[in-house]
């Protein structure tokens, strides 16, 4: 199996560990992807009311993403449907859909992950989303 297909493979099943519990494979991506260390990112950049979805260098740090994201979000699903690999760099391209606790409204947004693996472990991830649509929900 090439690295690009490593790669994908690592991440189907993270995604459908991450889609079947509704985001409460949280220890999975820290056990399985992610490298020692890893540059996260997310479209947001930390502006309210999305303030833990920033960028974060640090993986110890980096538990704030989850932990906000638990506690603010209720997810509906997560849905990936395409893989795009190329040397070390996977696109996740899919679905989701998540309620915002205090509102209950639903965000649902078109997802697009970038990834960057180095020796079968994640070094890079960048997450694309429709703000517009996920601040709507949570104001």
């Amino acid at each position: 199996m090439s690295d690009a297909a490593a790669n994908v493979a690592v991440l189907k099943e993270a995604y459908r560990r991450w889609h079947e519990s509704r985001g409460g494979s949280v220890d999975h991506w820290f056990d399985s992807v992610f490298g020692d260390r890893i540059s996260f990112g997310s479209i947001p950049r930390g502006a309210a009311p999305m303030e833990f979805a920033t960028q974060y260098e640090d993986r110890a740090k980096l538990r704030a993403y989850f932990d906000g994201l638990r506690s603010e979000w209720s997810m509906q699903h997560y849905t990936i449907t395409e893989f795009v690999a190329q040397g070390d760099a996977v696109v996740a391209r899919g679905s989701t859909a998540w309620t915002n606790k205090k509102t209950g409204r639903i965000a649902e947004t078109p997802k697009i992950d970038f990834w960057r693996f180095k020796d079968g472990k994640a070094v890079e991830f960048y997450e694309y989303f429709d703000t517009a649509s996920v601040f709507a929900a949570a104001s």
